[in-house]
């Protein structure tokens, strides 16, 4: 959660598309994560708000420590009205009622609201678990790529 990991993704997204045959453009990218990677695919997306069309968000954390003040992590709000304005097929989230970060999320989809953004939300019951991960992604990778 130092913003390093974000503020190097694209040499990930080099790295892949120099060794692996990928259509290489947002049309042809999705970013997912559970938890902690989901904390990650959201700070990633909206930092680079015109590489991923597809987003999915598993129990995610969503705001950094306190004490963390990289770029990466400025102006959130402004980053998603770009994401926003850029386009994107699909925007995902999910959590359990009983999960640690509902509260997080939930007060994120808020702000999600107040922009205008469109997501799709799934809750389910339970917590933070594999149970409902497994769920999340089922429904998540079965609406990719449709367009």
């Amino acid at each position: 959660m130092d913003g390093q990991y974000e503020a190097s993704f694209p040499d990930i997204i080099k790295f892949v598309e120099n060794n692996y045959r990928v259509k290489a453009d947002k049309a042809h990218r999705a970013i997912a994560g559970l938890s902690m990677g989901g904390f990650h695919s959201l700070h990633i997306s909206r930092y680079y708000p015109n590489t991923f069309n597809y987003v999915g968000l598993f129990s995610a954390a969503i705001l950094p420590n306190q004490d963390v003040s990289h770029e990466v992590y400025h102006d959130i709000g402004g980053t998603l009205k770009k994401q926003m304005e850029n386009g994107y097929e699909l925007y995902w989230i999910g959590i359990g009622k009983e999960d640690f970060l509902y509260k997080a999320v939930t007060d994120y989809k808020t702000k999600l609201d107040s922009i205008g953004m469109e997501y799709v939300y799934r809750e389910t019951d339970g917590g933070h678990t594999w149970k409902n991960w497994r769920v999340y992604l089922t429904e998540f990778v079965s609406l990719l790529f449709e367009n």
